[in-house]
């Protein structure tokens, strides 16, 4: 299995980035895990907070980096229409389960 793999960024159709594979999954399960399945859902610092007891010590030690992995996977599955977020104050919520 390719330890990389490529994710999308909503605010930028059509670029893509290579990112590491165990990390991205990681975040995806704890965030589709903690997030509503319906808005207004949750702040994005609350998200941050929630994930970080699900993600695992030998990915994210002590939830290290797990904000710029929130926001990492949360514009890649905004682009793959997993996941949704209001106007200002942003607050994330599930369009459909994700599993």
């Amino acid at each position: 299995m390719d330890d990389k793999l490529t994710v999308e960024n909503v605010g930028q159709p059509g670029k893509t980035y290579r990112v590491d594979a165990a990390k991205y999954q990681a975040m995806r399960d704890a965030m589709l895990m903690v997030l509503p399945q319906q808005a207004p859902g949750m702040p994005v610092a609350v998200v941050i907070a929630a994930v970080r007891p699900n993600l695992p010590d030998a990915l994210f030690p002590g939830g290290d980096t797990a904000g710029w992995w929130v926001k990492c996977v949360q514009l890649d599955l905004e682009a793959k229409r997993v996941i949704a977020r209001t106007p200002s104050p942003v607050r994330l919520y599930r369009l459909q389960s994700g599993h």
